[in-house]
């Protein structure tokens, strides 16, 4: 039987919105998203962090600085007893000086490039799964994949929603933060 998973966007929604960190220690992890991880895996539910990282492409940060940022993100949620289980990312800037990241790519968010491989590569049941984060992107990819899209007000959630409003996009449930996120995730799959 295919898994069920929770899709996280990263900043603004597990951790603090810090621009383009290029470091461990430019990274503020909500206190609320250790429980909430933790109370997924208790679930069954296969926790995946899908992000946007066009610092990248934009020469702010390597690939290597992002990969130590979460095989350190990783360690500080297994010191509290919670597993992420993979971390998909997309590099690119459509106006990149280096080429390899130049381009308009399918793994962009909204576009369901990263979330599709994520499905391939741990046989995922996009339909029983969601998408949770704080931007209009966030959203949309979680339409665009079938998922059940959760918006969090922290990050960019508030200017989100009414952006949301709109464009008469409206997510299953908005929730104050990833916690409360995970309570309504984990009542709605108890039915």
């Amino acid at each position: 039987m295919k898994k069920s998973a929770v899709f996280l966007d990263r900043d603004g929604t597990i951790n603090e919105e810090a621009g383009y960190p290029s470091d461990y220690s430019q990274v503020k992890i909500y206190p609320a998203s250790f429980e909430a991880v933790s109370k997924f895996n208790k679930a069954g539910l296969m926790t995946i962090v899908i992000t946007n990282q066009s610092g990248i492409g934009r020469g702010l940060l390597t690939e290597e600085d992002l990969e130590d940022i979460h095989k350190k993100m990783s360690s500080s949620f297994a010191e509290k007893k919670a597993r992420l289980d993979a971390f998909y990312y997309c590099p690119h800037y459509e106006l990149s000086s280096t080429p390899r990241y130049k381009k308009v790519c399918n793994c962009r968010k909204p576009n369901p490039g990263l979330t599709l491989q994520a499905a391939a590569d741990f046989d995922i049941d996009l339909r029983r799964s969601y998408m949770v984060g704080d931007k209009v992107e966030d959203i949309l990819l979680g339409r665009n994949i079938q998922a059940t899209p959760v918006l969090v007000l922290t990050g960019y959630g508030r200017e989100s929603l009414p952006k949301l409003k709109e464009l008469g996009l409206e997510p299953a449930h908005v929730a104050e933060d990833i916690l409360e996120a995970a309570e309504w995730i984990l009542k709605r799959e108890r039915r």
